[in-house]
């Protein structure tokens, strides 16, 4: 090629649109979004386990899947907004986690495949036919809370045996929360404990909260597992310890942030089972005819170091109960 031609084929591609030389790549597809009740912080472990989930059957995000995430950061009201903001964005799966993330996405769409994580049976929730097949556009895992409440209150006894009174710490506002309020009364009463609930809606009463209790002629205390109290489970942890009072938890991340005990199922497998469901869906399964699952395991943590702290001796009975030993 002689250095005119050469010139004027150079001349040409220069006078091309900016947009004809350097289109911009297509989107990745499928695109998942990711409902989590959570702060992003709070939620880190969770989404790992999800990603994790998604890589483990062939699914790389940024290469052939998207993820799109919104953190409702521990505040019910805001995941309504956020299903509907993912919703926009048209999605292949939705996926959400919390009873609050999942009523926000069943009411932001009855087309979009969506999975789950719900505290309660999803028939009663209302986002199922039946378990086995639910027959809409939702399934995921659901998680037995009549036995939940009252496996947490037992263990809670078994660690201390002459327990008479036990204070209750829930959200009100968190529909999480409004599941473990009234299976708490049966689950006293079978162990002859008697219970005093204090509500807190704002974790920024804290303060007041702790006040209340230290006046109250309590033992131990309960604390609701709603994302409310979740994402504030640093700060709760150290107002309980503060009170020199054993608690039990609803999931492991109270126990590793200094809470004495957790009893629940654990919550980055419970997102890499999602995951799981998410690929079957993206697969081709219709949700409607996929089964609802319960989590592959709950456990027992127990914090020594807390017990230590506070003087409280564990029996050596219950400890052995336990899937793991925080010491």
């Amino acid at each position: 090629m002689n250095k005119r031609k050469f010139m004027t084929l150079l001349g040409g591609a220069a006078a091309l649109p900016f947009e004809a030389q350097a289109q911009p790549p297509p989107p990745v597809r499928p695109l998942i979004g990711v409902l989590s009740p959570l702060s992003a912080a709070s939620a880190a472990r969770n989404i790992a386990g999800f990603r994790s989930g998604l890589r483990d059957l062939g699914y790389l995000e940024g290469r052939n899947a998207a993820l799109e995430i919104r953190y409702g950061d521990g505040a019910p009201e805001r995941m309504a907004p956020l299903a509907q903001e993912l919703v926009a964005l048209k999605p292949d799966v939705l996926m959400a986690g919390a009873r609050s993330g999942a009523l926000a996405a069943q009411a932001a769409t009855q087309t979009i495949p969506i999975i789950v994580i719900a505290p309660d049976d999803p028939v009663v929730l209302g986002v199922a036919h039946s378990i086995a097949k639910p027959g809409g556009n939702i399934t995921g895992t659901w998680f037995d809370y009549d036995a939940l409440v009252g496996k947490r209150m037992e263990f809670l006894k078994l660690a201390m045996p002459a327990l008479a009174r036990v204070a209750v710490i829930v959200n009100p506002d968190d529909p999480t929360d409004a599941l473990t309020i009234p299976r708490l009364p049966a689950a006293t009463r079978a162990l002859g404990v008697t219970l005093e609930q204090f509500d807190l809606p704002d974790v920024t009463k804290l303060d007041a909260v702790a006040a209340a209790i230290g006046r109250a002629d309590v033992g131990a205390l309960f604390v609701g597992d709603g994302p409310t109290l979740l994402s504030a489970r640093t700060e709760i942890t150290a107002m309980v310890a503060r009170l020199r009072l054993p608690a039990m938890y609803g999931f492991r991340e109270f126990a590793e942030a200094g809470g004495l005990m957790s009893y629940g199922y654990n919550l980055p497998d419970a997102y890499r089972q999602s995951a799981r469901l998410v690929v079957r869906i993206l697969k081709g399964d219709r949700p409607g005819d996929v089964p609802f699952e319960l989590p592959a395991r709950y456990e027992l943590i127990i914090n020594l170091k807390a017990a230590k702290a506070i003087g409280l001796t564990i029996p050596d009975s219950f400890v052995l109960l336990a899937d793991e030993v925080i010491e």
